[in-house]
C-alpha cells in the first residue's frame, strides 16, 4: 500500500492481508540500499499468524518519495512517527543491518513506539571501508559486487537456497543495483558515521532480541559485545552457516527469530 507522510508518498507491504486494528503491529526496517522486498520471505507469514504488519521503503529508497534521509538519527525519528501514522504503537520493530540502529533510534527518541526490538545482523559499530564507501556513490555496481561477496556464508555461496529457485548471490545484487540513486552512499555514510548505538540501547527498556550469523564477516558476532551488554532485557539467536544477508539467506531461521523475539504463542 501507499501513504502520503511528511509531504512524501511511502511505500508499504502488508503481507497480502489489510490491518486488523486489535492485532499487534509489526515495523520491518531494511538495511543500506535495500527495500521493503528485504521482508518477503516474512512479511506474508506474520500477516496471516495474527500481525500486522508494516514492511517499510525508507525515504528515497524503493518506491517511496523523497531524499534518503542523511542520518541514522533522522532515520530513527522519521520512522518513529510512522509507526504513529500508521497506528501501530507499540510495535514491535524489526531491523536488519542499518535497520537495526534504525529500530534503536526510534525506541530510544521515543519511548511509546515501540513494544520489543528484534535486531538482526548488528554490531556496536559499522565502520565502513573506504573503497566500498566511494563505490557506493560512484559504482553501486562494484559495490554490491564487494557487499554481495563479504556478506553471505559460505552455504549460499555454494548453492542449495532454502526456497527454490532462488539464486542467493544473484538476488541480493539485483535487490542493491536497483537502489535509487545515491540511496547506497548515503545510507553507508550515515552507518559509517553513526556512534550512538550503545547510549541509545542503553537507554530502552523494552526486549531486545539479537540475530546473529555465526558467518557474518560485515557485523561479526564478536563485534556486537558491548551493544548486547548495554542492553537490560536481551537473548541473542546465533544462525549457523549464515552470514550477513540472514532474511534472504535463511528465511526460515529468521522467519522463527523474529516470531521467538515478538513472542508469538502459536495461537494466532
Amino acid at each position: 500500500m501507499e501513504i502520503t507522510y511528511e509531504g512524501q508518498p511511502v511505500r508499504i507491504a502488508t503481507g497480502g492481508k489489510g490491518h486488523d486494528s486489535d492485532a499487534p503491529g509489526v515495523v520491518l526496517i531494511h538495511g543500506s540500499g535495500m527495500d521493503r522486498t528485504t521482508w518477503q520471505m516474512q512479511s506474508r507469514w506474520l500477516a496471516h499468524h495474527g500481525f500486522r504488519v508494516a514492511a517499510v521503503d525508507l525515504p528515497g529508497h524503493g518506491l517511496s518519495g523523497g531524499e534518503p534521509i542523511q542520518t541514522v538519527e533522522e532515520m530513527g525519528r522519521w520512522t518513529a512517527g510512522l509507526v504513529h501514522e500508521l497506528g501501530l504503537a507499540p510495535a514491535h520493530l524489526v531491523g536488519f543491518s542499518t535497520g537495526t540502529y534504525v529500530a534503536l533510534e526510534a525506541a530510544s527518541q521515543d519511548d511509546t513506539c515501540a513494544r520489543s526490538l528484534v535486531l538482526i545482523g548488528t554490531a556496536t559499530t559499522m565502520p565502513v571501508h573506504p573503497e566500498l564507501l566511494s563505490s557506493s556513490y560512484d559504482d553501486v555496481g562494484k559495490a554490491s559486487g564487494l557487499m554481495v561477496s563479504w556478506g553471505t556464508g559460505s552455504r549460499s555461496h555454494r548453492g542449495g537456497h532454502k526456497s527454490p529457485g532462488t539464486w542467493q548471490i544473484g538476488a541480493s545484487r539485483a535487490m542493491l543495483d536497483r537502489s535509487p540513486k545515491d540511496a547506497l552512499g548515503h545510507d553507508m555514510a550515515a552507518v559509517n558515521a553513526y556512534t550512538n548505538a550503545v547510549v541509545a540501547a542503553s537507554s530502552i527498556s523494552v526486549p531486545v532480541t539479537f540475530v546473529l550469523g555465526a558467518e557474518d564477516k560485515m557485523t561479526p558476532i564478536r563485534a556486537s559485545g558491548d551493544l548486547i551488554s548495554a542492553v537490560a532485557d536481551h537473548r541473542v539467536i546465533t544462525l549457523d552457516s549464515t552470514g550477513h544477508f540472514m532474511p534472504t539467506e535463511d528465511p526460515i531461521a529468521v522467519r522463527d527469530a523474529i516470531a521467538e523475539g515478538i513472542g508469538w504463542d502459536g495461537t494466532r
